[in-house]
């Protein structure tokens, strides 16, 4: 039989022996949404019913490009975290390790495409990627 205390129970972090980490992630990511989404908004009314070459020219500025980046990296770092948690929750066994897996993916390669989109609309006709 094996006896822990509820002091030796608790110093583990808990159950998920990572603390407030992903709690903490979910909260700063949240609050950087709730900053980005309005600006991400109005950057895309600005650019919508213009025809393709002034949309490229749009995104080639700083601010339109950084504001859709990072409204794309934190919303899918979001994401990912928050998918994690729903996994956790409903899956179990292989089942919730290939779900995990296959988020974390996707999250990771929606981020690849946009910055690529983003980069290749910044630098216009100086390099063909």
């Amino acid at each position: 039989m094996r006896y822990i205390t509820p002091r030796k129970a608790a110093e583990g972090l808990g159950s998920a022996h990572e603390g407030t980490q992903h709690h903490w992630a979910m909260t700063v990511t949240g609050i950087a949404l709730a900053i980005l989404t309005p600006l991400f908004l109005i950057v895309i009314a600005r650019a919508i019913g213009l025809p393709r070459e002034l949309v490229l020219a749009y995104f080639a500025r700083p601010f339109q490009a950084l504001i859709t980046g990072f409204f794309v990296i934190v919303g899918m770092l979001h994401f990912i975290k928050g998918t994690r948690i729903m996994i956790d929750d409903y899956f179990q066994g292989g089942v919730r390790k290939g779900a995990i897996i296959a988020s974390v993916i996707f999250g990771w390669a929606v981020i690849a495409c946009a910055v690529y989109a983003l980069v290749r609309m910044g630098l216009g006709a100086i390099v063909v990627l």
